[in-house]
């Protein structure tokens, strides 16, 4: 793995992965001669489709993982299933390759297989992953966690991004004992923040929307609450950069009314900052939920605010089996190692910068119109005039061997070296001349 990629005018690296983890670290496929697990028989990647949909509800756990998810067309070709992931490629069932941009949906920043997170993840488990007592890991992570996260005084650990946001959606209405949360985001698939089918319409009656960065509806939605406003909960990225009044707003209506100010940095965590885009943008929230690249790819997430919020956990109920299971602990003290040794966030900007820029440079080449770049560096994405079209680009690309993401980020991650760059901007081109061609 490329991960020379951190340590640009460094006068040392870090010390390397053990011995053992040699071979790991210099791979590049799966092997043939079958050394280690036996991989699952090679197979058309059509007859695992149809087995996951025949025991899946919606053929996969992860929604954004189906192939109508992934392509646009539950019938697409195109890779479903995989059995190697390394780097940044991903070895499909049928034994196709491709070069990942979308990293899991960014919950891989240094690249999968990460060698030092791999041998941590191992050493714990052999250890025993659960007993009946707490590791020693989930103290020492919180500790460091402390000193990185601008507003945590106190940490909680829970599985998913989407756990620890809604518990900062509880520690707020315990702490105001209010019940109103304005929202303006993603965050999961959790009652409290869903317009599903199966949500309760009182549930949904708790919350409003508002657009991200409109300013002027926010406040009508904090006026409208009125006194019952526990919180506003906010990604603090959607798509681009907000306004500098856009947070700053934030943090005066909330200490006005006396709500709690929360950040979802499940996706900036860890990426445009180590603790989150908080660190950089000036305004710190009383709460705030990260996951994803924290532990790069194992499953851990963490809410983090000020003691009092914090400490309201006494008076509620937020707990989880395996919030403190050994091996995502481990993970993630391996991914603060990499942080401390390295800039981390650095990297990925110049990495994703230099992703965007060569799809820019295919779409420029191409003449194709109607689709453009957007985001931050770290996280970007191809906003398109029709998904239709969108639909057949990604079909094309695979077929180039490069996975993009269909209407969200793509994802810049360590692993992503200059050959990867290269196989990106070519991947591009190639779809975006096969698209012309088929709509000439």
């Amino acid at each position: 793995m490329a991960f020379n990629r951190f340590f640009g005018g460094r006068k040392s690296a870090p010390l390397p992965p053990p011995d053992e983890l040699d071979a790991l670290d210099d791979r590049e496929a799966p092997s043939d001669e079958g050394e280690a697990e036996e991989a699952p028989e090679e197979a058309p990647e059509r007859s695992w489709r149809e087995r996951a949909e025949a025991v899946l509800p919606t053929g996969a756990s992860t929604g954004s993982k189906r192939a109508e998810a992934l392509y646009g067309d539950a019938e697409a070709d195109g890779p479903t299933h995989f059995i190697d992931a390394a780097g940044c490629r991903v070895t499909a069932v049928d034994g196709e390759r491709y070069l990942d941009c979308t990293m899991a949906l960014g919950a891989v920043a240094l690249g999968y297989a990460e060698p030092r997170v791999t041998r941590a993840v191992i050493d714990a488990a052999s250890q025993g992953n659960v007993a009946a007592l707490s590791s020693w890991r989930e103290v020492e992570l919180a500790e460091r966690l402390c000193t990185l996260i601008p507003c945590a005084e106190r940490v909680q650990l829970l599985k998913t991004g989407a756990e620890a946001t809604s518990a900062a959606v509880r520690l707020a209405r315990t702490y105001t004992g209010r019940t109103h949360v304005v929202a303006s985001g993603y965050f999961g698939w959790h009652d409290w923040s869903s317009d599903a089918a199966g949500v309760p319409a009182g549930t949904k009656r708790d919350v409003t929307r508002v657009a991200f960065d409109d300013v002027a509806a926010l406040e009508r939605a904090v006026t409208a609450a009125g006194t019952d406003l526990a919180a506003i909960v906010l990604e603090p990225i959607v798509e681009r950069l907000p306004s500098t009044e856009w947070l700053a707003r934030a943090r005066a209506l909330c200490d006005a009314a006396g709500a709690a100010l929360v950040f979802d940095e499940v996706k900036t965590g860890f990426r445009l900052a180590r603790g989150g885009y908080q660190e950089v943008c000036g305004v710190t929230p009383d709460l705030a939920s990260f996951g994803k690249a924290m532990a790069n790819g194992y499953p851990l997430a963490a809410v983090s605010g000020l003691a009092p919020l914090m400490e309201s956990a006494r008076n509620t109920w937020i707990s989880s089996t395996l919030a403190s299971e050994s091996t995502a602990l481990a993970a993630a003290l391996a991914v603060l190692d990499w942080h401390e040794e390295a800039d981390i966030p650095a990297t990925l900007a110049e990495t994703g910068r230099e992703m965007r820029a060569a799809v820019d440079r295919a779409i420029d080449a191409s003449g194709v119109a109607g689709v453009q770049t957007l985001g931050v560096d770290q996280m970007w994405l191809m906003q398109w005039d029709d998904p239709r079209r969108e639909s057949a680009f990604l079909r094309h690309a695979v077929r180039e061997g490069v996975l993009f993401k269909r209407g969200a980020y793509n994802f810049a991650a360590v692993a992503h070296d200059e050959d990867a760059l290269r196989e990106i901007e070519a991947a591009a081109s190639a779809a975006l001349v096969a698209l012309a061609e088929d709509e000439a």
